[in-house]
């Protein structure tokens, strides 16, 4: 039976925990081969144990170009060329604008956009060497954020970054029309992940939970067929995409 990833390489970076363990274990469920990166090291090395010789855990820090360059390698000497890129690694940092530190502020851009910048382009520069114009099989899927469409208290940088992360999508596009290389993003809403820690159990989470329009989080799941969508062959003539998954909260 065919499976939307058949044939496929990935590499997924944030890849220990949250949405990044969670598509991995998705695109190896649909036939992939993934390359799991991550700086927590233990985690994707027990990730990659459990998902078998269809995955290879490699340390990676996504503001580090050295270790992006690294991680690639490793990735094609084991499996070949990547073929799918899950630009998916994030931080935040919460607090009022005029109280957050520089440094917590600089972490979230070198993370959220720089790093997401350097992994896509990582690939793209890859798959164009591989001479991916020719059969057009080029996936950059980068994962922003509702957060992109909406102003709140506390989340200044990382909703600016993810506004960024949507155009930059884009400005990638674009670029790479003509290299055989398809690149769109998700934006997901407020989904329960380790990032979220337990801001969702307090009385505060539970308001905002209460506030939207059919008074729950987004199940992680709702992820899946849009990130299979993308990562596919299945989005031959889908480029420069943006598309929320947020079961209607930014309405």
């Amino acid at each position: 039976m065919h499976k939307a990833m058949d044939g496929r390489v990935a590499l997924i970076t944030g890849a220990s925990s949250g949405f990044g363990a969670h598509f991995a274990r998705l695109l190896v469920r649909e036939g992939a081969r993934v390359v799991l990166g991550a700086r927590r090291t233990d985690r994707i090395e027990a990730l990659a144990q459990e998902l078998g010789d269809a995955a290879l855990a490699v340390p990676l820090d996504v503001t580090d170009e050295a270790s992006l360059i690294a991680a690639f390698d490793a990735g094609e000497a084991r499996f070949g060329t990547i073929d799918t890129v899950i630009a998916n690694a994030g931080i935040v940092a919460t607090g009022r604008a005029i109280d957050l530190p520089l440094a917590d502020v600089a972490g979230v851009v070198n993370t959220n956009f720089i790093g997401l910048y350097l992994t896509a382009r990582e690939g793209a520069r890859r798959m164009i060497k591989a001479g991916f114009k020719a059969h057009g099989r080029g996936r950059v899927v980068l994962i922003g954020s509702i957060t992109a469409e909406l102003t709140a208290q506390g989340d200044a940088a990382y909703a600016a970054t993810k506004a960024g992360v949507a155009h930059l999508g884009r400005q990638f596009a674009r670029e790479w029309v003509r290299q055989g290389i398809n690149v769109n993003t998700i934006q997901p809403g407020y989904i329960q992940t380790e990032i979220a820690d337990d801001w969702f159990e307090t009385e505060g989470g539970k308001a905002q939970i209460a506030a939207f329009h059919r008074k729950r989080l987004c199940p992680i799941e709702a992820l899946d067929a849009p990130l299979l969508l993308l990562a596919s062959d299945a989005s031959a003539h889908i480029t420069g995409a943006t598309l929320t998954v947020d079961d209607g909260q930014v309405l």
